[in-house]
């Protein structure tokens, strides 16, 4: 199972709305905030809004991402995948 780490701040809606989809989903996660950490997250993901997420080493983007990948079948599947080797 992969590892899933979610970058967010206290005042996010779309961030709710990411966790919650984890959470329907029965996924634990890290939750990490994000307020001091804006600049590494615009270096690591090219993005600097909140929520980001990553599924293993796999950037995934935001919570429209997440809930995209959710619909389509492949947000377990992607969890589930084994870990790439180290």
């Amino acid at each position: 199972m992969q590892e899933i780490k979610i970058y967010t701040t206290k005042i996010c809606p779309y961030c709710v709305r990411a966790k919650l989809v984890l959470q329907r989903n029965n996924l634990k996660f890290t939750e990490i905030d994000a307020s001091d950490k804006r600049e590494w997250l615009m270096e690591k993901s090219g993005q600097r809004t909140v929520p980001q997420i990553w599924i293993g080493e796999h950037h995934v983007g935001g919570s429209d991402e997440l809930v995209a990948l959710e619909r389509a079948g492949k947000l377990l599947e992607m969890v589930n995948a084994p870990a790439p080797p180290l």
